[in-house]
């Protein structure tokens, strides 16, 4: 049976967690490899960062076990020793639901490195299924190529996604549409999903929704924008917030939108770096938020006014967004929540 049909649901992420998961980077996986020292300093920072919040479980191939736990001595912290791939846990991870009596179980959903782009990726197609049996919780197969990345609910039955990654046939190319919908229905118990076009520019994840959009509430929506007509975001961003103005939710609202200004573009060896504001991520009682300093200090400033006003309950705590941007992902591309039951 689907989790649908046995009363699971897909809580919002600014629900109580249990914990946090985030896997190590994996040097040989990397794609500069020589920077593997910073962005573990990156990774670090997040954790502690984390750990200010909420306990935080770091998924960590065996041979890094012991450093670990000597680097992190803070009851918060714990190591758990699984065999992976790369360090995108939002995509390769378990996505956790739970039913009306507080009951958890996972969705162990098909992982294929974003559309096969990178290799090898076996070790990371077998993390959820391991996390889930190490915590014994109960586990449902989806036969779909999905990422944790290209989706946001709002705990009451609507999903955000894009089209750009969904319907890329580098995911799933012999399902529809409409039945790349029902997966989504019938596994994370939502009724209405609202289709954005397109994700950032450059993002080599194929357009992730968890860069350009999410819910701050039930009928509320933050978008990243861009007021710069020669920006390749431009056109991006304006299609998004169109859908956005004319998409009722599931229970028939209209979306309240919040816009977020987004920094100035950033270009390494030539290729644009996926910058995003919206790449935060919720914890109890905080947000943490990956601010990009230099010509950025403004827009990063605006940043925080706008979810501090937004969230006037949450403690808003920055990180450097630059420390692993570089390898393609930001502070919610690396973490998954375990809801509280």
């Amino acid at each position: 049976m689907y989790p649908r049909e046995l009363g699971f649901y897909m809580p919002a992420e600014w629900t109580p967690h249990q914990r946090t998961f985030i896997s190590w980077p994996v040097q040989e996986s990397m794609v500069y490899p020589d920077d593997y020292k910073n962005v573990c300093d990156g990774y670090t920072e997040l954790v502690e960062a984390i750990a200010g919040f909420e306990p935080v479980t770091i998924i960590s191939n065996p041979k890094d076990v012991e450093l670990l736990k000597q680097k992190f001595v803070n009851q918060r912290v714990d190591v758990l020793s699984i065999e992976h791939n790369d360090a995108w846990f939002r995509d390769n991870g378990p996505t956790f639901v739970r039913n009306k009596d507080g009951e958890i179980a996972g969705v162990n959903w098909v992982f294929n490195a974003w559309g096969e782009k990178y290799s090898p990726w076996k070790l990371d197609d077998e993390v959820a299924p391991k996390v889930l049996e190490h915590y014994d919780i109960r586990r449902f197969d989806a036969q779909i190529v999905m990422e944790g990345g290209s989706f946001h609910v709002d705990g009451e039955g609507t999903l955000i996604t894009t089209e750009e990654c969904l319907l890329n046939p580098n995911r799933n190319p012999d399902l529809t549409k409409e039945l790349i919908e029902q997966y989504l229905k019938d596994y994370l118990n939502v009724e209405t999903i609202i289709w954005l076009k397109n994700g950032l520019s450059g993002d080599e994840t194929d357009g992730h929704v968890d860069n350009v959009a999410c819910f701050a509430d039930p009928g509320k929506v933050i978008i990243q924008v861009c007021h710069d007509v020669n920006d390749d975001n431009y056109q991006i961003t304006q299609e998004n917030l169109e859908i956005l103005r004319n998409a009722t939710d599931a229970k028939g609202r209209k979306l309240e939108i919040i816009e977020i200004e987004q920094p100035p573009a950033v270009h390494f060896e030539e290729s644009r770096l996926t910058l995003s504001y919206l790449n935060f991520y919720f914890v109890n009682g905080g947000i943490i938020l990956p601010i990009f300093g230099g010509a950025a200090k403004e827009t990063d400033q605006k940043a925080i006014e706008v979810l501090q006003a937004t969230f006037p309950d949450r403690i808003i705590k920055t990180i450097d967004g630059m420390a692993v941007i570089k390898e393609g992902g930001n502070v919610h591309c690396t973490t998954q929540q375990m809801i509280a039951e």
